[in-house]
């Protein structure tokens, strides 16, 4: 029963943190703010970002403030889950758990976002705003590749291409930090 009730926990903290993470990246790719799942971001994570911006300011065009609540809610989700099914706290397993956490669901973001995007890409038809604003946030990564391999026969295989290179990063970090 305690794995079910972490499993619980650990999913909402880290949709949550994936909605702080994609409120980021929406700022350093200067997607549509317009757009409504922009706005659902914006909503979500307002009340939580406008306080740590009077404090942190962003720096050249990074919302740091977003940052570091992204290694805030990463922390209070270590702190929740060792206190609730570890009985123990290390506060420096906190500091690099919540920095090794974020990096993590950034790049399970970038993953979800390129899989959504692609699935999109198939079955959709005519104007779709989800598909709008992945297309903003994932142009930037995809464009270097399909300069070195550009489609073949009408089929892109720029995002197949990112998607093994995430998966890649993602093992060679996690095999870091073990």
């Amino acid at each position: 029963m305690n794995d079910a009730f972490r499993f619980l926990v650990e999913v909402i903290f880290d949709l949550y943190l994936m909605v702080v993470l994609l409120r980021f990246w929406l700022q350093t790719a200067r997607a549509d703010f317009y757009n409504p799942l922009s706005q659902f971001v914006v909503k979500a994570t307002s009340p939580l970002l406008n306080p740590i911006r009077k404090v942190i300011p962003g720096l050249g065009g990074f919302d740091l403030a977003s940052l570091m609540l992204a290694l805030i809610v990463a922390a209070l989700k270590i702190v929740t889950i060792s206190l609730l099914f570890f009985g123990g706290l290390e506060p420096l397993t906190v500091l690099i758990g919540s920095v090794i956490t974020v990096i993590k669901e950034g790049l399970n973001l970038v993953f979800w976002v390129l899989i959504i995007r692609a699935i999109l890409s198939w079955v959709s038809q005519g104007y779709n705003p989800i598909e709008a604003i992945f297309h903003q946030l994932t142009e930037p990564m995809l464009r270097p590749i399909r300069k070195i391999i550009p489609p073949i026969g009408g089929l892109d295989l720029s995002i197949l291409i990112l998607i093994i290179g995430l998966q890649f990063l993602q093992i060679l970090f996690l095999d870091l930090f073990r």
